[in-house]
């Protein structure tokens, strides 16, 4: 695999016709594409947990209600109990994957001390679990259509609202998802 066809700071989106649950009408931001595989965060479902909930059980107290009551997503169905900041800029973090765009995905617990203390990185999404690809899986489920793919943007990534996203990444294709079937076809 090389550079041209990783899809490394993509977003993935999921075809209407996806069948498995844990990704139906997702956008996912791909952090790693090689020959390896892939891994990505979900970027637009929200669990039922909030950064209180996250912080307390790593005996951090946050500042503020406001901070208590963010929200936290879903990033993904492997290792729902390892968190990931997906965040700009990208920071002194101690476990930082560096990413481009200055994009950073995060794993320490220094960078949830910051964000319960008010700090931390200005834009940030929080996420519990990730995605994940074996090698030739993803390039295989591409061939199948299952999902779309465009390259990745501060605003979708941040900006929209979460219920926003799914349709906000097919347009900047030029997909309208309203008007594609959910049934799965082939000539």
């Amino acid at each position: 695999m090389n550079a041209d066809t990783s899809l490394k700071n993509h977003l993935l989106i999921a075809m209407p016709q996806m069948g498995d649950p844990n990704f139906a009408q997702t956008v996912t931001y791909i952090c790693q594409h090689d020959e390896n595989g892939a891994m990505g965060i979900v970027i637009n479902r929200l669990l039922e947990v909030n950064l209180g909930d996250v912080l307390e059980h790593l005996n951090i107290a946050p500042d503020t209600p406001e901070i208590r009551a963010q929200s936290i997503h879903y990033g993904g169905p492997i290792s729902l109990e390892r968190g990931f900041v997906l965040h700009t800029p990208q920071g002194p973090w101690d476990s930082t994957l560096n990413l481009p765009d200055e994009l950073g995905l995060t794993t320490s617990r220094d960078i949830l001390q910051a964000i319960g203390h008010g700090a931390g990185p200005s834009k940030r999404l929080i996420a519990l679990g990730f995605a994940g690809w074996t090698a030739g899986q993803l390039e295989q489920e591409m061939l199948d259509n299952t999902w779309l793919s465009t390259p990745a943007t501060h605003s979708i990534l941040f900006d929209l609202p979460i219920e926003a996203r799914w349709h906000a990444a097919a347009q900047q294709i030029g997909i309208d998802l309203n008007l594609l079937s959910a049934q799965a076809g082939h000539a």
